[in-house]
């Protein structure tokens, strides 16, 4: 599985506007040259975020983008979510063979037993299981927490200069 460059973008650009929150609001102009991609494409990928509650559009001739609720409080999921859709990313499109058959509860289950056996592909089960997982752990890891590491990483590279 393979994220989006849109995503990738989108997770840049708004750690750029956690690291400018501070002092004001970013035009795509700047926000564009520092990522490295076109106006048009990250305007679109800023228009999603919009659409989503992540960034506010500051109207105006200084006007731009900024965060649209703290750092903190904006995790990579929701980032992935509004990038890349919220549909399970795994399904079984083999659950009439004859292996996914094999892989039924035995015979001597009941039926209706096996029928309830039969709609849950075991595959599936595992797939969807590694997905909630890593949807966790997006979940913890946000805006707030890239800036606080780069803040740390900084920190150490000037104590190692001295």
């Amino acid at each position: 599985m393979q994220f989006s460059k849109s995503t990738d973008y989108a997770l840049h650009a708004l750690v750029h506007l956690g690291l400018s929150e501070r002092s004001s609001n970013v035009g795509i102009k700047e926000l564009s040259g520092t990522l490295g991609v076109s106006e048009s494409y990250l305007s679109k990928i800023m228009s999603k975020l919009r659409q989503d509650g992540i960034v506010r559009a500051v109207p105006g001739v200084n006007g731009g983008y900024e965060l649209a609720r703290p750092a903190e409080q904006i995790s990579f999921f929701d980032v992935v979510q509004v990038m890349e859709g919220r549909q399970q990313l795994f399904k079984c499109s083999n659950s009439r063979s004859q292996q996914h058959r094999l892989l039924d509860e035995e015979e001597s289950a009941p039926e209706s037993q096996r029928e309830l056996d039969r709609k849950e592909c075991l595959i599936e089960k595992v797939m969807y299981s590694a997905e909630q997982q890593m949807y966790q752990y997006l979940r913890e890891q946000t805006i707030q927490s890239v800036l606080d590491e780069a803040l740390k990483r900084r920190f150490s590279h000037e104590m190692n200069k001295k």
